[in-house]
């Protein structure tokens, strides 16, 4: 069974699991001994912070001692960190190269390079280039924010001037869009071809992170997936934020190269991007199966815990206690 090293497992519980019962020997690590996710893992590890000049050096020395074979990051927090040392690591990182991962980290960066590419995308101004009749509503955005951190929605000019004075991240304006939202996870191989697109509604979500969804097949949308995930060079997972205009037209406002938030509802529509992360690792090249998973499928989220005792610094889950795994 491969070894799957999780890096900043959080509270990602769903995706460790998934892996687990793909086949892989789990193995979560995070600088916080309380993540949820290090309970869900056969095996877990505490790690020095992300910023920390020995954080690499520690994850090295875990690819070692367990034979790990691939390394899945669960957060944004060290994407670029793992991209740019993967050689360092000896193993798969399943992650884009350095200019695509900069390329998803900074929202206007992305912006211009779905510009300059044909793929729809929002007005969106830095603060010293705001044209007089910019249309209301906008967003002020951060450039490279997450979990919906550092937006406002200013519906005047008044509005506007506060939020750029106010806000204490490297902004940019964007014009809101009008029509509904989807997201698309998709997954692509080592050479960027996307092996699925899998588009959810996004019917409720909380600090940026769907609770309520259900898989859609179209086919526009999954077409749209696969274009976004192929000219930016994606490898492994990703998610894709997008609109649908009254026009037809579908800009896209957000590319995390991740499993997204709403991970469970691909996963039970069949997309098995687990299964084909572990081929990858396994020098396979799966066949793309765009289109191949269940329409319809609904998600509905809710809290739950573990459970822990211990003495001498060492965590387990309590005797007793089922491990909560969505």
């Amino acid at each position: 069974m491969p070894v799957v090293l999780f890096t900043c497992a959080g509270q990602r519980v769903d995706i460790v699991t998934a892996f687990a019962r793909a086949g892989a020997t789990t193995l979560a690590v995070d600088v916080d001994r309380l993540a949820p996710a290090l309970y869900a893992a056969e095996r877990r590890a505490l790690v020095p912070a992300v910023r920390d000049p020995g954080y690499i050096d520690a994850l090295r020395q875990l690819v070692d001692e367990h034979d790990v074979r691939l390394i899945v990051p669960l957060a944004d927090l060290d994407h670029l960190l793992l991209a740019t040392e993967r050689d360092r690591l000896g193993v798969l990182v399943l992650l884009p190269d350095v200019d695509a991962i900069r390329l998803c980290e900074d929202k206007y960066a992305a912006h211009s390079f779905f510009a300059a590419n044909g793929i729809a995308t929002p007005a969106t101004w830095l603060p010293g280039e705001i044209p007089g009749d910019a249309p209301f509503p906008v967003l002020v955005k951060a450039r490279r924010g997450f979990g919906s951190r550092h937006i406002y929605r200013a519906t005047n000019d008044a509005d506007l001037d506060f939020f750029l004075s106010h806000t204490t991240a490297d902004s940019m304006v964007q014009q809101v869009c009008a029509g509904e939202e989807f997201s698309i996870d998709v997954f692509c191989d080592l050479e960027s071809r996307c092996l699925n697109a899998i588009p959810r509604t996004m019917i409720e979500s909380k600090g940026g992170e769907s609770i309520k969804g259900m898989t859609i097949k179209d086919s526009q949308l999954i077409d749209h997936g696969r274009r976004v995930a192929e000219a930016m060079r994606i490898i492994g997972p990703a998610n894709i934020q997008c609109f649908r205009e009254p026009d037809g037209s579908l800009p896209v406002t957000d590319v995390n190269p991740r499993f997204g938030g709403g991970f469970p509802l691909p996963t039970a529509a069949g997309s098995r991007y687990p299964e084909l992360a572990l081929a990858l690792a396994g020098g396979e090249r799966p066949e793309p199966t765009l289109g191949e998973f269940r329409d319809g499928m609904l998600m509905t989220r809710y809290f739950s815990q573990v459970i822990l005792e211990g003495d001498g610094g060492t965590l387990e889950v309590r005797e007793g206690a089922a491990k909560q795994c969505p």
